[in-house]
Parts: C-alpha cells; structure tokens; sequence
C-alpha cells in the first residue's frame, strides 16, 4: 500500500553540507531522525538544557506542521528528553530547526557532530472553528479527569 507524501522544501544552513538529511531509519517508521550540528562535543550535565542546532531549515505548505519529539533510545538508556514535548514547528517558521534537550539521566551526556538527536515528525493541522453552545452533549467520561480512569 502507498501512503500519502508531502513535499517539504529544506535548506542546508553554512557549515551543515556533510551532514545527511533527515530520514526513515526503517520503512514503517513513522518520523524522521534529527542530526545534531554541533561544531564540537557538547556536555549535558544531568538538569542541563542545551538548544542544539539542526543545520536545517525547512518550508512547510500550508496546513502542516512538524512535531519534534526525543528518540526512545536516548530516552530510555540515557534520560535524555526534550523539556517541550513535542516541539511544533509551524508552516510560516523559516529559522533554523533547533532542538532543546534535557539531561533526566543521573551521568553527563556527549552530544556528538552528526549524532541522531531527535525525531520530527510531519503532519496535516485542520482549523478549528468554534461553536459556542450552552451545553455540551453528554459522554460516558463527562468530566472525570485525571486519574478519573484509573491508574
């Protein structure tokens, strides 16, 4: 079965032009992987936050945007996340993908040139239009929240 594309338009910033493009490591995935452009090893020291640049800036069509969000792996074996998950990058943004992440794990991490840092992920978006009523249509949930279905 084909699935749909999207074309999304990227420029290679200076200084990113041996780095590779974002891509599917594996034909199901569902989002591609995010290189860090550093010019040199950066340290996260568990607590720290560092904006890392991408090298890539991108021009989304209308009615798109792209979700950055942390890699499983670097999750799970160093507590490496993103404090804004999942980061929007919406269609009309032309700067530089940059990525901020965090260090949850308890050792300092190294963030390397060219090291697959984070994921992104592109989407369509629809407009909301709202409907102001009075009340609202009944649901089994209602209001229950939080915890409100169990642990």
């Amino acid at each position: 079965m084909s699935r749909p594309e999207v074309c999304v338009q990227v420029k290679r910033l200076a200084g990113s032009e041996d780095l590779p493009l974002p891509e599917y490591q594996t034909a199901d995935s569902a989002a591609v992987d995010l290189h860090a452009a550093v010019t040199e090893a950066v340290e996260l020291q568990p607590g720290d936050i560092k904006l890392i640049p991408s090298g890539l800036a991108i021009a989304l069509p209308p009615g798109y945007e792209a979700q950055v969000r942390p890699r499983s792996g670097l999750a799970v074996k160093h507590g490496l996340s993103l404090p804004n998950t999942p980061a929007t990058i919406d269609a009309d943004y032309r700067g530089e993908i940059r990525v901020p992440m965090i260090n949850h794990g308890k050792a300092a991490f190294t963030i390397e040139r060219g090291m697959r840092i984070a994921q992104m992920l592109v989407t369509p978006v629809p407009r909301i239009v709202w409907d102001v009523v009075d009340e609202l249509p009944d649901s089994t949930r209602g209001a229950g929240g939080f915890g409100h279905t169990g642990s």
